[in-house]
């Protein structure tokens, strides 16, 4: 499959590539995928978490294949279909769905909440809605059903446990992102590391209009000096967020970091093209507190 039909920097739009299991249609950001192949044997690791179909080794690269049907509570996928492999979290992955569909490209601000349309097991590992004729197509939260199987590999919270005995740091921080859980563990873990003056939001749009409220009242500076932004969020992205901010005169010198489970190459380069400050891979907290450190000028 060819992935790289990268949009232009900072245009609030993604690329879903649509595809099916157990007859209900599920979305992915084409940014996270790789490949896709047809469906391999794989051979069943001892002791596994449900989810963990296995592992094989297409082109002599080992891959573990996920059960995207169990980990959605449909019961054990068989074999056939296809595998989506993708590239997140700095991990390679093998998704076992039924088929693909096709590709639509989408605005954020067309994703609907999942809360506000589904009230089923998807409610907890979905990042939005996105309705094309008469159907509903699912965006999966790859990164949580990741976290469900392995915590760690979502983000590594034990990294800032040495960080608990710094002294508090005052400088005001903003956070934009969707999921309530990694919104949570970044909160908690920049509190760890001395970081107390922080406000969190849930998507581009609530820090961008905060943001504009700070510069107009012409309080910015006490009340932000540094924005951390997921890259996927519903209603306003983090790359069209940082465009933006990098891109106002009075806003241009605010400290952006990006913190996402999609720092590959290609959307690194984007990331810099933007003006962001720094780029990190979401499983990496430890090295977001370092970044910031750096970036603030932070001595502990």
């Amino acid at each position: 499959m060819d992935t790289s039909i990268l949009l232009e920097n900072g245009t609030n739009e993604l690329e879903v590539l649509e595809f099916k299991v157990g007859n209900r249609h599920y979305g992915i950001n084409v940014a996270k995928v790789r490949e896709i192949i047809t469906y391999q044997e794989v051979t069943p690791m001892p002791h596994a978490h449900p989810g963990i179909e296995g592992v094989f080794m297409p082109r002599g690269t080992m891959l573990t294949a996920i059960d995207l049907k169990s980990c959605l509570q449909m019961g054990a996928s068989q074999p056939g279909g296809l595998f989506i492999i993708t590239n997140f979290n700095s991990l390679d992955l093998a998704f076992h769905v039924e088929s693909v569909l096709g590709i639509h490209r989408v605005s954020w601000a067309d994703i609907m909440k999942p809360s506000a349309t589904v009230a089923n097991v998807e409610d907890g590992v979905s990042t939005g809605i996105v309705k094309k004729g008469d159907k509903l197509i699912i965006i999966l939260d790859f990164e949580k059903i990741i976290a469900d199987i392995n915590p760690e590999i979502a983000i590594k919270v034990t990294d800032v446990a040495a960080l608990s005995d710094r002294k508090r740091i005052d400088v005001p921080i903003l956070i934009a992102e969707d999921s309530a859980l990694l919104n949570k563990l970044i909160v908690q873990s920049l509190e760890t590391a001395g970081y107390t003056n922080l406000t969190h939001t849930e998507n581009g749009q609530q820090a961008w209009d905060l943001i504009s409220k700070w510069k107009d009242e012409g309080t910015l500076e006490e009340n932000v000096q540094c924005v951390i932004t997921d890259i996927e969020m519903p209603i306003m992205d983090g790359h069209h967020l940082t465009k933006l901010i990098k891109t106002d005169d009075k806003l241009k010198n605010l400290i952006v970091v990006i913190f996402s489970s999609m720092i590959n190459d290609d959307l690194r380069r984007k990331g810099e093209q933007l003006g962001a400050d720094a780029q990190l891979t979401k499983p990496e907290i430890g090295s977001l507190v370092s970044a910031v450190d750096k970036l603030l000028g932070v001595t502990c």
